[in-house]
């Protein structure tokens, strides 16, 4: 084996057991519309159906596994790659250069912005007086873009105050970098200075919870100090509780490729405003695939970062992180974002993350068993390019197998849910009031995280030590390892009539769109998704994406966003399609130019 880099709290490499991959168990039952207000409404009075609920969905299974015997518990997957700090990675050239320009698909990148501005076409504040209104309600009708941004209660005047800087800097001949004057969005549950967090939940101004920002997030402030134009927030599944991105009290953003298809979440508004062009980046999160099932299902790029890497969220699972449309754009952000935080002894410890070397091995892991459950469709499209990654890009390709992993997906199911209830708890005043800010789908989620007991919860996270030591095995074993997967297993996430009105709730759907995702956040490694083609929908127009994930070892975040720059590549140029585009598609530059009237 391998020797490791330097790291803080590495996990013992222990390979585990040998075990037949089985998918959990589908059998919750599906509500939505009058069910649904019905169960909610009862579970949320009755311990005994939150118990019936809680059994039901197999959460109980995991404590009796005598695999996990004398294992302790990890509370918090944080492990630390040691080494310098800073300063930040310069950009090389690839990431200030427009790249795959057919104007039929290609999208504005960072870089594109600031070649604008140079050149003096139109200034920062030019694009945010174009672009606002495109995030606001329409006097008449619903405009295209709207649904994608959160209401900002009359933030106006931080963008233009934002914009009109940048563009005096420009005006000076003084920029602070690639990113200055550039527009992008921040998902509704990072806090940005001066704007109110809703966390995906109905506005009310009773409630002490929905108060301004003092400040922002340590990754957003960085961007911002970088010259980025925070243009609002972005809406997202409430309480980033789902992956499909239905929201009732806020509405829904649109997936521009298929709008009959839902846009992922809880990312949903952030991924929507990146596919949609009004933005070339957002920053997400991402607990359990928020920000990398998004992007799958809008065929754009999405990071999920080491746990604690870009700042810390109160959360064991949860990160902040970008999504872009470029990887270029993609790699810019993260550079960003992950700056050394002064006030954090945890973040600021973080090494940089190195690109490998060229002469580093490039292996690629796949569990066959976990890999080949997903739809024949995204099987074979992912197929397609691991094999053009093993025949053009030099990549080995091993066979690797995981222990447990549907008792390892189920112990993250139920520690996201019962963090996400102790979260709710505190965000009343009146202790039996806590599920009156959330509707009826999280009334029932919340109600059944109540009744996890102490000792599964123990048993959760000593399912999180075997699944990290077992990752560590792995990456000890074959040094420059990728662990690949299916972003998701299905390809998209239709809508369904009504579900507008009172939500849905499909536990056996979300289970299994979290199969591959959910092991990045339980064990706090890194991980990448990319978009490798686009099959036919089921409804509507317009064919939706497949996305390819591949998560690394604790701070290999360059390592991953290599490997997306030649999925890119491939996409472009390999791919039966090469990249789609929607027709919604907004031409920023011309509308600034005012050359576009919408």
């Amino acid at each position: 084996m391998a020797s490791s880099p330097a790291f803080a709290n590495y996990p013992k490499p222990v390979e585990g057991p040998e075990t037949k991959y089985v998918p959990p168990p589908a059998k919750n039952p599906v509500l939505r519309g009058y069910s649904l207000v019905v169960a909610s409404a009862l579970l949320s009075r009755s311990g005994a159906l939150q118990r019936f609920f809680w059994n039901n969905a197999g959460f109980g299974q995991v404590k009796d596994l005598p695999t996990l015997d004398g294992v302790p518990q990890t509370f918090d997957p944080c492990v630390t790659p040691l080494g310098q700090t800073g300063p930040m990675l310069e950009f090389e050239p690839s990431l200030l250069s427009a790249a795959h320009v057919d104007p039929k698909v290609k999208y504005y990148s960072i870089s594109d912005y600031h070649e604008l501005y140079k050149a003096g076409k139109v200034t920062p504040l030019d694009v945010a007086k174009a672009l606002l209104p495109l995030t606001k309600p329409g006097k008449d009708k619903k405009g295209k873009y709207e649904d994608a941004w959160a209401d900002s209660h009359g933030n106006d005047e931080l963008v233009f105050e934002a914009a009109k800087a940048s563009s005096e800097r420009w005006a000076a001949g003084k920029p602070l970098g690639i990113l200055d004057g550039v527009p992008i969005g921040v998902k509704d549950d990072v806090s940005t200075k001066g704007y109110r967090n809703h966390f995906g939940m109905k506005y009310n101004a009773d409630s002490t919870y929905f108060k301004r920002q003092e400040k922002s997030a340590w990754c957003v402030k960085a961007l911002q100090d970088a010259g980025a134009v925070v243009l609002g927030k972005n809406r997202m599944h409430e309480l980033g509780s789902d992956t499909c991105g239905l929201n009732v009290a806020q509405g829904s953003p649109t997936n521009h490729l298929n709008n009959e298809y839902y846009p992922g979440g809880s990312s949903s508004g952030p991924a929507s405003a990146v596919c949609s062009g009004i933005v070339p980046v957002t920053v997400g999160t991402d607990a359990g695939g928020s920000i990398r099932i998004p992007s799958s299902f809008n065929g754009i790029y999405g990071l999920k970062t080491s746990q604690h890497r870009t700042g810390y969220m109160g959360s064991t699972m949860c990160i902040m992180g970008p999504i872009a449309a470029n990887v270029a754009d993609l790699t810019v952000a993260y550079r960003i974002m992950s700056q050394p935080d002064p006030e954090d002894g945890i973040q600021r410890a973080f090494g940089r993350s190195l690109p490998p070397q060229p002469t580093a091995k490039r292996v690629m892991g796949i569990y066959r068993d976990w890999w080949n459950a997903a739809d024949p469709v995204v099987v074979e499209h992912c197929n397609r390019a691991v094999d053009y990654f093993a025949k053009e890009r030099g990549y080995e390709v091993v066979d690797i197998s995981i222990p447990h992993l549907a008792e390892a997906q189920l112990s993250h199911g139920v520690i996201c849910i019962t963090e996400m209830a102790e979260a709710a708890r505190r965000r009343t005043a009146n202790p039996a009031d806590w599920l009156s800010l959330v509707g009826n789908a999280n009334r029932l989620i919340m109600s059944v995280a109540t009744q996890t007991p102490a000792a599964d919860f123990l048993k959760y996270n000593t399912m999180r030590t075997l699944m990290m030591r077992h990752l560590a095995f792995l990456f000890q074993k074959h040094p420059g390892l990728l662990i690949m997967s299916p972003t998701t297993p299905i390809a998209g996430w239709p809508r369904h009539p009504g579900d507008e009105a009172h939500g849905m709730n499909d536990a056996n759907v979300t289970f299994r769109n979290m199969m591959y995702i959910f092991l990045a956040n339980l064990t706090g490694t890194p991980s990448v998704s990319v978009p490798v083609g686009y099959a036919t929908p089921t409804q509507g127009e317009g064919k939706v994406p497949i996305g390819l994930l591949a998560t690394g070892e604790w701070g290999s975040e360059e390592q991953l966003l290599g490997f997306a720059g030649e999925a890119e590549e491939y996409l472009h140029t390999t791919s039966d399609e090469g990249r789609r585009r929607p027709d919604a598609w907004l031409d920023v530059m011309a509308l600034a130019n005012g050359e576009l009237s919408l």
